[in-house]
């Protein structure tokens, strides 16, 4: 299935069906008097999260939706049917904008949540609404009035509790393959990561989360360099960002800086985010040249970066324990290991 993030849809709640004009006219019964019925409410729109789905791909296909219309009134007091509602199924971190993509409109964050896109018009009044001491036949009914109708953006942000960002070929799909059941693509060129991949990291009975992986980001990305930076709405919903450097090419300080230039660029407030730095591909050096690397990447970071390796799986778990701490939840080995850091029991 082919990933798509954003879609634009055209909605259209039903109109109100027509009144009716209409009298009672029975053999033996004189006086019968109006009998016009109401016109039936017109259908509703509605978008609602649902399990199952991870994609806006089906509707970039069916790109518009439209309520169906209110029953007509009718003789004998009959209020028209009211019109079927549309409902929009959307994956669950969607959001929902007015066509300007910058008004929002929902956030469906949970599943099962529910809000009402544009309602339906009003049936019309029949004859016998119109009725009084003064007009006792009124031939007159009120027209349906008309549905809500706009274009509106979709946009799906995965919800996950941590994000891997980097340069192309920073090792992040081979990082997410290591931890997590997940299978993305991994290759020796840069972009092989075109969509955002999510995978569950289980660290043992109530410690577990959601990492995703997006593609690299370059500098120039939010010009439109490489493939933009669209792609960090995926990670706006993280708690702590992996940042994950290779060791192997010769700058890794201007790595640094260039992903939080472009961090910065995209929302300062996602700059701002906690944030874990890994020199990876430790493997592929000596550990005089990784002590170096880190030297340089120390002096730009501010902190002391971990290193780790995806293939081999050196530092991986100390990486996956301090994301842990970041999200509030303690690993078992971890705790084991560090018994007066355990502070989840508690009398109260």
């Amino acid at each position: 299935m082919k990933f798509l993030d954003q879609a634009k849809v055209y909605i259209k709640s039903g109109d109100g069906g027509s009144g009716c004009v209409s009298f009672r006219r029975e053999k033996f019964i004189e006086y019968g008097g109006p009998d016009g019925g109401d016109g039936g409410r017109g259908g509703d729109v509605w978008a609602e999260a649902v399990e199952g789905l991870n994609t806006l791909i089906d509707y970039r296909y069916q790109q518009h939706f439209k309520a169906k219309r209110g029953g007509h009134g009718m003789g004998k007091q009959r209020t028209g049917a009211k019109g079927d509602d549309v409902v929009l199924k959307l994956p669950v971190g969607t959001q929902i904008f007015e066509e300007d993509k910058e008004t929002l409109i929902a956030d469906l964050t949970e599943v099962g949540q529910r809000v009402l896109l544009a309602q339906g018009g009003n049936g019309g009044w029949g004859n016998l609404r119109f009725k009084s001491s003064t007009n006792q036949a009124p031939r007159r009914a009120n027209p349906g009035e008309d549905g809500e109708e706009a274009w509106i953006w979709l946009r799906l942000k995965l919800i996950a509790d941590a994000g891997l960002i980097g340069l192309p070929n920073a090792g992040k799909s081979t990082f997410l393959s290591a931890v997590t059941a997940a299978h993305p693509k991994i290759a020796d060129y840069p972009f092989t990561t075109l969509h955002p991949g999510l995978g569950v990291v289980d660290l043992g009975p109530g410690t577990r989360f959601v990492l995703a992986d997006i593609p690299g980001l370059i500098e120039g990305a939010a010009e439109g360099a490489g493939l933009g930076h669209r792609f960090l709405g995926h990670v706006e919903r993280c708690k702590v960002l992996l940042h994950l450097i290779d060791c192997t090419q010769d700058d890794p300080a201007k790595a640094y800086r260039t992903i939080r230039k472009e961090l910065k660029a995209y929302d300062p407030e996602l700059a701002e985010r906690p944030e874990i730095v890994c020199l990876n591909k430790i493997d592929a050096l000596t550990p005089e040249l990784v002590a170096e690397q880190a030297k340089q990447l120390k002096n730009a970071y501010k902190g002391k970066p971990l290193l780790i390796s995806g293939v081999t799986g050196e530092g991986v778990k100390q990486a996956l324990y301090a994301i842990s701490r970041h999200l509030g939840i303690q690993a078992e080995e971890e705790a084991a290991a560090n018994p007066d850091t355990d502070d989840s029991w508690t009398p109260l």
